[in-house]
């Protein structure tokens, strides 16, 4: 019985780290920034598609989550700083669909056998939903709350067609990143 106990603790330890470790690499991301107008181009995206994968939907949203909490109680995490008001940052819908989309590509990739083109398909759903809310949510603090409104065309162009080549690319990486390390993390059944 104290095997079976020891074996629980050791799993989540283990699934704390992880989930701790993977907050840390999105706060790395915000920082790996290339310049886009409008729309930063961080890799963010990046390591909350890769906790989604690794860590399952739950713990890879959390971890998404916990990234998002940190920054929205102050801590500098996000690309522009922190605290409460960074709500009220257009690309802030970006950091809510980060959530989302970690789940949903956790979701899709853990659905069945967890192959390449799964993996893949959950990457790109992901992606799709992170630009959705990013989108959205940039339109209409843009127009409601700074009375900026911004053209649909102009936002297509900034925070879609300049920023998606390079998040299919991080969607790839993520894929292949993601089936070399899901065994080494995996290896002694855990998470």
């Amino acid at each position: 019985m104290k095997e079976v106990i020891d074996i629980n603790n050791a799993n989540k330890t283990k699934n704390m780290v992880l989930t701790a470790m993977f907050t840390a690499l999105i706060t790395a991301g915000a920082y790996i920034r290339i310049p886009v107008p409008v729309c930063p181009f961080t890799l963010q995206f990046l390591f909350t598609t890769l906790a989604g994968i690794i860590l399952g939907k739950n713990r890879g949203a959390a971890a998404t989550a916990l990234y998002v909490v940190l920054g929205l109680a102050g801590l500098p995490v996000f690309t522009g700083g922190g605290g409460i008001g960074y709500v009220l940052q257009p690309t802030f819908g970006y950091l809510i669909g980060f959530i989302a989309g970690s789940y949903i590509t956790g979701a899709i990739a853990h659905s069945g056998k967890a192959s390449a083109k799964r993996i893949l398909m959950g990457c790109f759903a992901g992606l799709a939903v992170v630009y959705a809310m990013g989108m959205i949510y940039y339109y209409m603090i843009s127009a409601v709350y700074m009375h900026e409104p911004i053209g649909l065309g102009t936002l297509f162009l900034y925070c879609f067609v300049l920023a998606v080549p390079g998040d299919i690319v991080l969607c790839i990486l993520s894929a292949a990143l993601a089936k070399r390390l899901m065994p080494v993390i995996h290896a002694k059944g855990t998470v």
